[in-house]
This record gives structure tokens, C-alpha cells and sequence, in this order.
């Protein structure tokens, strides 16, 4: 029994580790074509690169341990029995656990920016300009808060398990693409009245802590009050034509 939780973790941390070096990688490449595209000019955030990466393999484990956890306890018949995964019920609870997780990373965020808790997530904030491989630069505490969905969720729904794990990955390439420091990807899409959100979004966040604090969507910032009330503004701005850097400098400034 407690070697198939053992094989199970090793299968989704392997996974977990070859994707996040693959779309590091990948992000990497994209952002050397285009230097144009940074969000916060000046600041590099490579020079972090090692201490990112190794915080980030460590805290991997602890999210695969996580989701490894509550899928063998599934399997084991201790959570509610999953509704057989098919055409319709994959993409419903898709978007079903797209809600709730946008939900529980945000009070979970705003939980580890409190003071009794931001320890915890200092080391995240070191990287105040980000890039793909700052996204899971977490401790331990810190990940267990934002990523504790991936071991409750499966207690609560009768989740197929590749709902759960196509969360997951789109979590993790959405997550470094929001960390990547760049701007390829803004657009009529990402900024009200969507609730969509650019790579800027969070960029903001780490550069201003206290604003921004949403996962795949401004909703809860926006109904909150966190959202950087410049955010849509800079987006049109990048949307026009202007450089993310120049968008966000104006938008310091207010102009």
C-alpha cells in the first residue's frame, strides 16, 4: 500500500520537475528573442537563477506529495468515488476546480502576506523581478497553504483524476508564464471587463506586494479591493503598441 504512494509520488514529481524545466527552458528562449518584452526594466532576476531553481525542486516535492497523496487515497476508497472520467465530465470539473483553486489561492495568498505568516512566503518576494523559474520558489509552509487544494479537493468532489491533474499542469505553465518577467501575451482578453489576467498582473504584485494577489483571474482582487487600479490602464496601453516597460513606468507615474 505505502508503495504505490511511493511510486505515485515519484511518477507526478518526476512530471512535475520535467515541466518546469521544459517550460522554463521554453520561456527562457522566448524572452532572449524578445528583450523588448520585459515588464521591469533594469531589474534582472536571473542572477537568482540557482537559489530559484533549488527552492523550487524542494518545493515541487511537497506539492507532487500533496496531489500524490489524495489520488492514492481515491484509489485506496477513503474520498468520495470519482464520476468516471468522459467527454463531459473532465472539462466540467475542469472548470469546476478552475474556480475553486482560484478561489483558495487567493485567500491563501492574502493569508501569507499577514504577518504571522509572511515568513513563510519571504522567500517567494525575494524575486521582485520574476522569472520562470521564481514561480515555485516557495518553503514548505508555503506551498502546503497555496497548493493544500491539491490534497482536499479529492475529499470534497468525486473528481476524475485527469481533471485534477490537467489542473495541475495548466497551473504550472500558466504560474511560470505569470512569473516570467515578460510581457508576450497581454490583450483585449486580459484586463476588465475579462477576468482574464497578462503576465503583467502579477508582475505588479511582486513589485508593489501588496495588490495583485489573484492566480488565473483579477476576480477576487477586483471584488476585494487588491487590484492595482492602474492594471487595466497599462494593459491598453501594451495593447496599443507600447512597450510593457514604458505601459508600467506611466502607470507609476499615473499619467
Amino acid at each position: 500500500m505505502v508503495q504505490d504512494l511511493a511510486v505515485l509520488f515519484l511518477l507526478v514529481y518526476g512530471a512535475s520537475v520535467a515541466l518546469y524545466l521544459a517550460t522554463g527552458v521554453l520561456l527562457t528562449w522566448l524572452n532572449r528573442r524578445h528583450p523588448e518584452r520585459r515588464i521591469q526594466s533594469g531589474r534582472d532576476g536571473t542572477r537568482r537563477l540557482r537559489a530559484d531553481v533549488a527552492a523550487s525542486l524542494k518545493a515541487l516535492a511537497v506539492s507532487a506529495a500533496l496531489l500524490a497523496t489524495g489520488w492514492w487515497a481515491q484509489r485506496q476508497g477513503w474520498t468520495p468515488a470519482p464520476v468516471a472520467a468522459g467527454w463531459w465530465s473532465v472539462p466540467a470539473f475542469f472548470a469546476v476546480l478552475f474556480v475553486l483553486f482560484d478561489a483558495w489561492f487567493y485567500w491563501g495568498h492574502r493569508l501569507l502576506h499577514l504577518p504571522a505568516f509572511y515568513r513563510f512566503h519571504a522567500l517567494h518576494h525575494r524575486a521582485v523581478a520574476p522569472t520562470p523559474w521564481s514561480n515555485d520558489a516557495s518553503t514548505a509552509v508555503d506551498t502546503l497553504i497555496e497548493h493544500g487544494f491539491y490534497l482536499v479537493v479529492w475529499f470534497v468532489l468525486p473528481v476524475p483524476p485527469a481533471s485534477v491533474i490537467a489542473l495541475r499542469i495548466f497551473d504550472q505553465v500558466t504560474g511560470m508564464i505569470g512569473h516570467s518577467g515578460f510581457e508576450h501575451f497581454a490583450g483585449r482578453a486580459s484586463r476588465a471587463p475579462s477576468p482574464l489576467i497578462a503576465t503583467t498582473f502579477h508582475d505588479l504584485h511582486h513589485a508593489r506586494f501588496t495588490v495583485n494577489y489573484g492566480n488565473f483571474t483579477s476576480l477576487w482582487d477586483r471584488m476585494m479591493g487588491t487590484v492595482d487600479p492602474r492594471y487595466d490602464a497599462m494593459i491598453a496601453r501594451i495593447e496599443a503598441g507600447e512597450a510593457p516597460a514604458d505601459a508600467v513606468r506611466r502607470g507609476h507615474r499615473g499619467d
